[in-house]
């Protein structure tokens, strides 16, 4: 089972985030560069690489299951405003360096919102975009994130992932499959086998590299991307493990993005990760629906 979550890149960068996993008892981790909101990033410290590589062998976490996740603000879908495409463009460039010199081999997208634009449009804006980002010299691999279809998302349906990846002139591109964007697109993630059959007969299930494992506050078909803690959502606890543990994915990293859990202090609302109690809870296989109160209870 290769199984992690979302951590942090602080003041220690790659060290901070391994070490934040080995605390999850995580064997694969996710990270932001920077703040996934702006374009606030510090220079790559190779100190701390060494350090993390270290202590990730020691721990059993190879690099290949560490994840790389585009902040929001970049959309390649959008070409209204030419210097803001460009600067997305740009940006992409500059993160893809970043993971290079991190060693990190995938780079997670959210494929862009065409806003006043068509969907057609906004598809072949991205392609074009990912034509001049992707070179023979790119050693990360881009993976487009399939999407909720909330507001003028592109990549909604695995048929617009195909438009894209087809579009694209390099083979260095995948697919990221999230669990709760995909029950928010309309995709029965109870019926798992049914999709994957989908995905491999439209898109291949080779170009799968990365599953964001997430419940979801949502109904089937809302697309409204809410993500929800492990069983506590419309998902479920058993359809998620099926998917965590299915034979067909099983040297694909899972990474989980689920909320943090709140507790109110006085005036003030405290947040907790829940990483090491879900992770916990999936490798058991038996689902906790005390585990919101667990954690509360762990933090005090």
């Amino acid at each position: 089972m290769i199984l992690g979550s979302h951590v942090h890149f602080g003041k220690e960068q790659l060290l901070g985030a391994a070490r934040e996993a080995i605390s999850y008892g995580a064997n694969a981790f996710m990270l932001y560069t920077g703040a996934p909101q702006n374009t606030v990033r510090k220079a790559i410290e190779i100190d701390y690489i060494n350090d993390a590589k270290k202590i990730m062998e020691e721990n059993n976490i190879s690099i290949e299951n560490v994840i790389c996740h585009a902040p929001y603000i970049i959309n390649l879908a959008n070409k209204e405003k030419i210097d803001s495409w460009n600067f997305s463009i740009s940006f992409l460039k500059n993160e893809i360096k970043r993971c290079e010199s991190l060693g990190i081999k995938y780079i997670v997208i959210h494929p862009g919102s065409s806003v006043n634009l068509t969907k057609e449009e906004g598809i072949n804006n991205i392609i074009e975009a990912l034509n001049i980002i992707i070179t023979n010299d790119t050693k990360c691999m881009i993976l487009l994130e399939t999407m909720a279809g909330k507001g003028s998302e592109c990549g909604r349906t695995l048929e617009e992932v195909k438009l894209i990846l087809d579009g694209v002139n390099s083979q260095n591109i995948g697919v990221c499959i999230d669990t709760c964007h995909l029950n928010d697109a309309g995709y029965n993630m109870a019926e798992f086998d049914e999709f994957l059959l989908g995905f491999d007969k439209i898109i291949g299930i080779n170009n799968i590299k990365c599953v964001h494992v997430n419940d979801s506050k949502n109904v089937l078909g809302a697309h409204k991307d809410r993500h929800e803690n492990l069983g506590f959502g419309t998902i479920g606890f058993s359809a998620l493990l099926n998917i965590i543990n299915h034979e067909k994915l099983k040297n694909i990293p899972k990474i989980l993005e689920t909320p943090y859990v709140s507790r109110e202090e006085g005036e003030k609302q405290l947040v907790f990760p829940p990483y090491n109690f879900e992770i916990e809870m999936i490798k058991k296989g038996i689902f906790n629906p005390n585990l919101i109160e667990d954690i509360r209870e762990y933090y005090k």
